[in-house]
């Protein structure tokens, strides 16, 4: 296992390293996450490997900016607008339906929703912007604790995973899910944002 920085050299090795299809641990915002690129197939299948997590449950993808959100062909309802602009960047994921008359890359055809969010991590969206939108989820085997340093990843999951940036500690508050698919949003995980604060911000968008 390899770990470096997270700084510029660590962000070019994630990159070119991601680009050549394999999987890498980054800091977030949130949580260590196992990252990869959407369309390499192998890479997300090792992916669901570490993880030990069915290939049915589809993993969340980070983005750099709304642009690279948009171009998912994702419908951004007014709820989802309201809810972006109070907490993108930061620990709020949006799942989202698709907009019927918009395109969408090949790695989602067959999907109703797609999860996304835009992390409060300067490091992670230069690298999103290098790499494009990135499948990332918790770096820890399905159902065990969430490590919260590079070292504890490295304890976690072993030689399955070659390449790890150390962001320093990170607390292990994920981030908090709403579900904007439908005409009224719809709180299916609560974390770093309170439902509360979710429900106070969707009433003052009206």
């Amino acid at each position: 296992m390899r770990i470096v920085r997270a700084d510029s050299e660590g962000r070019r090795t994630a990159a070119a390293w991601l680009h050549g299809g394999g999987v890498a641990v980054v800091p977030t915002d949130t949580v260590y996450g196992l990252a990869a690129r959407p369309a390499d197939t192998d890479a997300v299948r090792a992916v669901y490997r570490m993880k030990g997590r069915p290939e049915g449950m589809h993993f969340p993808v980070l983005a750099a900016s709304v642009a690279q959100v948009r171009e998912l062909g994702v419908a951004f309802t007014p709820g989802a607008e309201a809810l972006a602009r109070r907490w993108w960047p930061g620990p709020l994921t949006l799942a989202f339906a698709f907009g019927p008359a918009l395109d969408r890359p090949t790695w989602l055809d067959g999907r109703a929703e797609v999860a996304v969010r835009i992390p409060d991590h300067d490091f992670l969206r230069a690298l999103l912007e290098e790499t494009g939108v990135l499948v990332v989820t918790s770096a820890n085997p399905h159902g065990a604790p969430t490590p919260r340093t590079a070292h504890d990843v490295a304890t976690c999951l072993g030689s399955s995973v070659d390449l790890v940036v150390d962001g320093g500690e990170l607390h292990d508050i994920p981030s908090t899910l709403v579900n904007v698919s439908g005409l009224e949003p719809s709180v299916e995980r609560e974390g770093a944002v309170s439902r509360d604060a979710i429900v106070g911000a969707l009433q003052e968008a009206r």
